[in-house]
C-alpha cells in the first residue's frame, strides 16, 4: 500500500470538504461521524425510496428486554451476566446469546472472582447503531430529569 506520511489536519479538511459538498441535494447519502469513523449514510429524505428499491424491510427493533439488557451493559460496563441478572431480576441467557448474535456487545474477558464469569462490554457496532462516537455521549442521568420530560403539573398543598 502507500507509505506516505499524511498530516492530521489535511484528512480533517477534505473530510470537511466532503462533507459541504455531499450536503447539496443532488446527493442521496451524506458523511456521518459514529463509532469513531466515518460512514456514508442515506439521507432520510431518500430512506422511503430505497426502500421500496430494495425491497427491503425496515430494520427490526430491539425488544424492550434486550433494550434493558443492553443499557444495563452499556451503563455499567465491564460486567457480568449475574450482575445485569441482579440489576434486572430476571435470567437473561437468551437476551444476551442474541446480542452477541447482532454483535451489539463483545466479551471483553474473564472476570478474577470465583468461577471466572465472562465479562461483557458494548462494541464498536454498538456506537454505529446508535450513532454514537464514545460511550461518554450516552444520556446521563440528569439528562432524564428535565422539565420537558414531566407529564401534568406539581400539586403543592401548603
Amino acid at each position: 500500500m502507500f507509505d506516505a506520511e499524511v498530516p492530521e489536519k489535511d484528512i480533517e479538511q477534505s473530510i470537511k470538504e466532503l462533507e459541504k459538498k455531499y450536503d447539496s441535494e443532488e446527493f442521496s447519502f451524506l458523511i456521518n461521524k459514529a463509532g469513531g469513523g466515518y460512514q456514508f449514510l442515506t439521507k432520510p429524505s431518500f430512506q422511503a425510496s430505497i426502500g421500496i428499491l430494495l425491497k427491503q424491510q425496515s430494520k427490526k427493533r430491539l425488544s424492550n428486554s434486550a433494550l434493558e439488557t443492553l443499557s444495563i451493559i452499556a451503563y455499567k460496563q465491564p460486567v457480568t451476566k449475574s450482575q445485569i441478572e441482579q440489576i434486572r431480576g430476571v435470567n437473561c441467557d437468551y437476551t444476551v446469546h442474541k446480542l452477541l448474535e447482532k454483535e451489539l456487545i463483545e466479551i471483553k474477558g474473564k472476570a478474577d472472582t470465583l468461577g471466572r464469569p465472562i465479562i461483557y462490554q458494548t462494541s464498536s457496532k454498538f456506537m454505529e447503531y446508535f450513532g454514537i462516537n464514545d460511550i461518554n455521549d450516552l444520556p446521563t442521568p440528569k439528562d432524564f430529569n428535565t422539565e420537558e420530560n414531566t407529564i401534568g403539573e406539581e400539586n403543592i398543598e401548603e
